[in-house]
């Protein structure tokens, strides 16, 4: 993706999702998820554009592009790779 490293796959006003390649699905590969914060008014609009156009180019962000701020004192994030969400503090389930 030239000097691009994350394609926004969901955006809204409080949150975004990105993911590593060029495939606008979650599927495959590791997406991330970022909750409790002020998205960038100007990327919400372009990912908004792009979704009513039929989502053929969504916005990709470059490395340390900035793409929003925290709302508060906390900001959620969520790592999926391919598998399902899993806890670490559920060890005893999977953690080994």
């Amino acid at each position: 993706m030239n000097d691009f490293r994350v394609l926004v796959l969901y955006a809204d006003a409080e949150r975004i999702t990105f993911k590593y390649t060029r495939s606008d699905t979650i599927v495959d590969g590791f997406g991330v998820h970022v909750e409790g914060i002020n998205v960038d008014p100007n990327l919400l609009t372009l990912y908004q554009q792009a979704d009513s156009a039929g989502r053929g180019n969504l916005p990709a962000l470059r490395t340390r592009q900035p793409f929003g701020t925290a709302k508060v004192n906390e900001v959620k994030v969520a790592v999926r790779d391919n598998g399902a969400f899993m806890d670490p503090r559920s060890r005893k389930d999977w953690w080994r």
